[in-house]
């Protein structure tokens, strides 16, 4: 079977595309919002500092959040919850974007960058919990969770070239003006679509205790998407300032790019592969790779050839984060889902301002160069983390 042949499999279940699409639209906020708020702070303030700081109380309360958040969704469903913090999360980004042009004091703006971190929409997790939820064969899951590390990927290649575009073409509100219309009217319609919601598990403490949540698994799981987030927030910070070293600053998004183009296609070609082994070996296999991938970062002394080893080294990214959603759906109980891939997804997110901050350092300090050895730390740490998962998984 072709690779378009499994994924228009996945698709002609009713109800799917439609989803999939607006869930698209809805997660352009995660790869726009946090790089906005930099840009809009800044050309206001004129300080990165400032422009940073407001940025971090954003991704810092979003990482608190987002399991709380997932457990809302089992508990009440996507449809009232979704409805509830897309509504928060468009008032906070007016409010922080008033804050910033009226002048009104910092303490406003932190706090308002702080509510629409804290009830940004979980996207992410609630399209591949409703996928779980409209799929049966563990061959189309496996498709489906590829379609959408393809999406998120994709998220990634376009959210950040357009809020730079219109930030400073433009004006630097207009960037952000899209992430929320796109936030909010995304995930409006996506949380209308009830048809293929999954039915909320409203825990009644009468009936027993909750299904307990497979700590053996999810939390290795965890450790290592933390230490992938450290990795691609080290690697994305290195490589503009290996670009810069290089002058040729201009290129650092194009070498991003490319990195994410090779994770794109990976991902699109795992979702098509009938994988004889379990997502566990998956995971130890993709970590390993992520971590082999960093290793030759450190001598590479030429632009071209970056591109060349960033785009091998996106090759692993993809099928590793597939792997790790599998094995969540796997292990994971139904009524606890949503929180399982919030988990995931939080740690990914809550590595990437560590990696930034700490390669950003030894940037300041070694070089660039030097700098890869933390994404290349990071994937060691996650390799280990792989070791560490049960073995019949």
């Amino acid at each position: 079977m072709t690779a378009v042949a499994a994924y228009r499999r996945i698709l002609k279940n009713p109800g799917a595309a439609l989803f999939s699409a607006t869930g698209l639209v809805a997660r352009l906020p995660i790869s726009m919002a946090g790089l906005g708020i930099v840009l809009l702070v800044e050309s206001s303030t004129g300080s990165y500092g400032v422009a940073g700081a407001v940025s971090a109380a954003y991704m810092v309360a979003n990482a608190l959040l987002a399991i709380v958040q997932g457990r809302l969704l089992d508990a009440l469903g996507q449809g009232r919850v979704l409805a509830t913090a897309s509504v928060v999360f468009g008032v906070a980004m007016v409010v922080l974007v008033t804050s910033v042009e009226a002048g009104w004091p910092i303490g406003a703006t932190y706090a308002a960058a702080a509510f629409a971190g804290g009830s940004l929409p979980q996207i992410g997790s609630c399209v591949r919990t409703r996928w779980s939820y409209v799929l049966e064969a563990p061959a189309d899951k496996q498709t489906a969770y590829a379609l959408e590390a393809v999406a998120d990927e994709t998220v990634f290649i376009i959210g950040p070239i357009l809020v730079t575009l219109l930030a400073t073409t433009v004006d630097p509100v207009a960037g952000l003006a899209v992430a929320i219309v796109a936030g909010v009217s995304g995930s409006l319609a996506f949380a209308a679509q009830r048809a293929t919601e999954p039915p909320p598990h409203r825990h009644d403490h009468s009936t027993g205790a909750r299904p307990p949540m497979p700590w053996r698994t999810v939390a290795p799981l965890a450790v290592g998407s933390a230490a992938l987030g450290v990795l691609f927030g080290a690697a994305e910070v290195t490589t503009v300032a290996f670009a810069d070293e290089q002058g040729n600053e201009a290129y650092a998004g194009g070498l991003l790019a490319v990195w994410a183009l090779g994770s794109l296609v990976a991902g699109f070609v795992t979702g098509a592969v009938a994988w004889k082994r379990g997502p566990a070996v998956r995971v130890r296999w993709g970590a390993f790779a992520m971590a082999c991938a960093m290793a030759p970062l450190y001598f590479v002394d030429t632009v071209w050839l970056m591109g060349v080893v960033l785009l091998a080294g996106g090759l692993a990214i993809a099928p590793t984060l597939v792997a790790t959603m599998s094995l969540t759906e796997r292990v994971v109980p139904g009524s606890r889902l949503t929180e399982g891939m919030a988990i995931m997804q939080t740690g990914l997110v809550a590595g990437v301002a560590p990696g930034a901050t700490i390669s950003g350092f030894v940037v300041d300090h070694q070089g660039a160069s030097a700098a890869y050895l933390v994404s290349l730390g990071a994937g060691v740490v996650a390799v280990l983390a792989a070791q560490l998962l049960p073995r019949g998984d």
